[in-house]
């Protein structure tokens, strides 16, 4: 019987008996038509079994975009990993040790994330940023107008836009100013009886320069109604490289009653929305009722806490690696693959934070490149499928594949040159 060989039994264990049986019925299938020999079935339904449960797959994102959406936004660190791992079993998420008491969710997470922002009072977390604006909305100005420019009426991910998200609340968006100008008056001429808050939004992705004007948070501040910030990408504090980007401390500094931020982009942490602010609302926003709806869960808040404690994530490295470093990396890689026949030489390029972070900031890099058509292979081939080497994701431009190294971590360089070299069928020297 086939599912008795030792392979196929193992992997029952191990995998699930639903996946071991799938693997086994392609595998039959394929000798009922032809395809192999009947005598082969083990081998071949062994040889397609998944490494894990789950269909995801561990990439290397060579694309020159740090925080990629499509593959996962940022990074755990190796700490996070740790954290994640140490939290998958029973753990005293909200169990007390010493006490044998019940205690306050994550309250390892919430207080690394309020000492990572000083001026916050208070801070909570949900399970991304559209539900904590969401939350800010049902909360706050359920009923009632939420002031925001017309110039940052903002379209998310996937088609999702900004104002449709807050009047799902029950909220009205009261439009002020034009796409490119936005002042003080504007905002003063609208605020009433009704206004529930003011909203300013760092409009992440893209970028309006020429003839324009805005109101800063402290502007704002200055109209007497509650400003709810919301600066998308995660940035905490103020960043070198970063220089025009919002951060969470300065605009609560600047008087902001309420920010949003994203956990899993500048952060480098988990999916995750954070926010923070003066300690009566953000307590109001935590006890109520929608909050038990968007909390996050045990793994998130141990991960959170490990990149808010731990060494500088893989975002972060990747911001503020040298692009000389990067170049030289490159050099080394292509050496070896030119030595082994393959196509490549390096080409210096301007690499991307992405996830809505930095937008218009290009950081020097380096990419190598390669034949198009090995894209496919470093994508999904069956030595990827068997897990033999990595998913290595680069971008095509010119005709050619380019993989930039700056997202790429250099401890998986050679596992990307083992990859080039399986896609080429070429063996290392």
């Amino acid at each position: 019987m086939v599912l008795a060989d030792p392979r196929l039994a193992a992997a029952r264990e191990s995998l699930g008996a639903a996946l071991v049986k799938q693997a086994v019925a392609r595998a039959q299938e394929l000798a009922r038509s032809g395809a192999i020999s009947p005598a082969n079935v083990a081998d071949t339904a062994a040889a397609s079994l998944p490494l894990v449960a789950a269909s995801l797959t561990p990439v290397i994102n060579a694309t020159g975009v740090i925080v990629h959406t499509n593959l996962g936004r940022a990074p755990l660190s190796a700490a996070a990993r740790d954290a994640v791992q140490a939290a998958a079993g029973y753990t005293d998420v909200e169990f007390d040790l010493a006490s044998g008491l019940r205690a306050r969710r994550g309250a390892g997470a919430i207080a690394a994330l309020s000492r990572a922002v000083p001026a916050a009072e208070a801070v909570h977390v949900v399970n991304n940023n559209a539900a904590a604006l969401v939350l800010a909305a049902t909360a706050l100005a359920a009923g009632r107008e939420i002031i925001v420019s017309r110039g940052e009426l903002i379209e998310i991910g996937d088609g999702f836009r900004l104002p449709d998200l807050l009047q799902s609340t029950g909220a009205r968006i009261r439009e002020v100013g034009t796409t490119n100008r936005t002042r003080l008056a504007d905002y003063e001429q609208a605020v009433g009886d009704s206004t529930g808050f003011i909203l300013k939004v760092h409009p992440s992705n893209y970028v309006i320069k020429g003839f324009t004007a805005s109101a800063s948070v402290s502007e704002l501040a200055s109209l007497g109604v509650p400003v709810v910030g919301d600066i998308g990408s995660g940035l905490l504090r103020p960043h070198p490289v970063l220089l025009d980007e919002p951060d969470a401390d300065s605009w609560l500094r600047a008087g902001a009653e309420l920010v949003t931020a994203s956990g899993d982009k500048l952060l480098g942490g988990p999916q995750a929305g954070l926010l923070l602010g003066r300690a009566e609302t953000v307590t109001s926003l935590a006890r109520h009722p929608l909050a038990r709806a968007l909390r996050v869960d045990k793994l998130t808040l141990a991960a959170l806490e490990a990149t808010l404690n731990g060494p500088p994530p893989p975002v972060t490295q990747a911001l503020t690696v040298a692009g000389a470093s990067v170049t030289d990396r490159a050099h080394a890689v292509a050496k070896s693959l030119a030595s082994a026949g393959v196509d490549c030489h390096v080409v210096p390029t301007d690499a991307a934070v992405g996830g809505g972070g930095g937008p218009g900031v290009g950081l020097p890099s380096a990419a190598l490149s390669l034949p198009e058509h090995l894209a496919a292979a470093l994508r999904s081939s069956d030595a990827v499928r068997r897990g033999e080497v990595p998913a290595v994701v680069g971008r095509i431009d010119g005709g050619r594949l380019l993989l930039d190294l700056r997202a790429v971590v250099p401890a998986d360089d050679e596992r990307l040159a083992a990859a080039v070299l399986a896609a080429a069928g070429l063996e290392p020297e």
